[in-house]
């Protein structure tokens, strides 16, 4: 459906225009339609299928139309690097509204507290927060949200994850009774539906392409042992030379910078990004990735979600994800607005179950390419041991085609 025909406001329909966007994904035709009409709302969509606007464009119109003061939107998000998106994307959506937007957010400096503080006692209309920096604010007894309107939850499964439920739970006590409340999941485990029976008032319930990684996404996978890891992806750049955007992700903070130092060199560049990053050193790796001078980004699962960075060749899961529905947000991170992409993913001996619980939920087997000759045997495949203990079958080149006839 044409964004035309949802009932939004000339406005907003011309700056979609500017921004290039005419048919509305299917969680925006959906939701949109359903918040114009006041409906407190639950959404569950994976990434990259547009649920930000889904939830931001309507809220822009409704304010449009109705003058008050004071703060009327809280959008509460799990991560800053989110934050700043949502604040970004308002922003365009909003160029012909008079309305305001301001991203809350922790890392900055006291320029950068007081700089929210301002945005907080004045009143801005749209404010993009994560849960700790704003209760931080709000225990300063300054934040007023007696003229809030709308209360939107956005990755509320990521937030639980990461611990925020006392957190959201302070919010939304400090939030008037009458708002329209909109959550959005990218999964609904049993603690988002008991947080929604909590917040939500006979919400509409919309449920998109769960837990499905796009079309668009080449998966493969390669049986590796640790020490192979650094030279299958040397393998696989080299073999790329036409990708020039790849985003390979890490379990962990301490992984990100021992792959970055051992990939450093002077073919192409390199970079890595973590939360142990200052903010301003965060948004420009992001921004020299973003305006390909750094080819190869190392991260953590903080870029798995609702980070927009288009045209990503090549996604690399150096490791398994420990929570299955992590690899589908890793994986989302190419292939998004409907094009192609590439996604691989290195399991060792000890993460095969793991993966093997990824096939199941995605409902799909992911093929296993051969390694390199280059690079030697890695380990026979054996998902099966649930008991933390090493799969140890052995090395072995069995059923291996002469020709490989498609390189990832």
């Amino acid at each position: 459906m044409n964004f035309s025909e949802l009932g939004l406001n000339d406005q907003l329909l011309e700056a979609l225009g500017y921004m290039g966007f005419k048919k509305a994904t299917p969680i925006q035709d959906q939701a949109i339609p359903v918040i114009l009409k006041g409906q407190d709302l639950i959404a569950c969509a994976q990434t990259g299928t547009g649920k930000t606007a889904a939830f931001v464009l309507p809220i822009l119109d409704n304010l449009s139309r109705n003058d008050s003061e004071g703060i009327k939107a809280l959008i509460v998000v799990p991560t800053r690097e989110l934050a700043l998106q949502i604040e970004k994307e308002i922003q365009g959506f909003a160029y012909f509204l008079d309305l305001t937007a301001l991203a809350i957010y922790g890392g900055g400096d006291g320029i950068n507290f007081t700089d929210q503080k301002k945005a907080l006692v004045g009143g801005t209309d749209i404010i993009v927060a994560t849960p700790g920096k704003l209760l931080a604010h709000m225990n300063l007894d300054y934040v007023d949200f007696s003229n809030l309107k709308y209360l939107v939850l956005d990755e509320a499964d990521r937030m639980l994850d990461m611990g925020f439920i006392e957190d959201i739970q302070k919010i939304i006590d400090a939030c008037p009774a009458k708002r329209q409340n909109l959550m959005f999941s990218a999964t609904m485990p049993s603690n988002i539906k008991q947080l929604a029976n909590k917040v939500l008032v006979d919400p509409f319930e919309i449920t998109i392409a769960l837990s499905k990684p796009a079309e668009g996404v080449l998966q493969a996978a390669y049986l590796t042992y640790d020490s192979q890891k650094i030279g299958l992806i040397n393998e696989l750049i080299a073999d790329k030379p036409d990708y020039k955007s790849i985003l390979i992700f890490s379990s962990t903070k301490r992984k990100v910078f021992e792959i970055v130092r051992a990939l450093k060199n002077d073919k192409y560049s390199v970079e890595g990004i973590s939360s142990d990053l200052l903010q301003h050193e965060r948004e420009e790796v992001l921004l020299k990735f973003r305006s390909k001078q750094t080819r190869v980004l190392i991260a953590t699962d903080v870029l798995s979600r609702g980070i927009d960075i288009k045209d990503i060749n090549l996604i690399i899961n150096y490791d398994v994800p420990n929570d299955a529905e992590d690899y589908v947000h890793r994986v989302g991170r190419t292939a998004r607005a409907d094009t192609s992409g590439v996604a691989l993913t290195f399991i060792n001996q000890d993460d095969m179950y793991k993966f093997s619980r990824i096939e199941l939920l995605i409902e799909r087997t992911i093929m296993k390419a051969p390694l390199p000759y280059s690079l030697g045997e890695g380990p026979r495949w054996n998902p099966k041991r649930q008991d933390g203990s090493r799969n140890k079958g052995r090395n072995q080149r069995t059923n291996r085609p002469k020709q490989f006839k498609k390189k990832y």
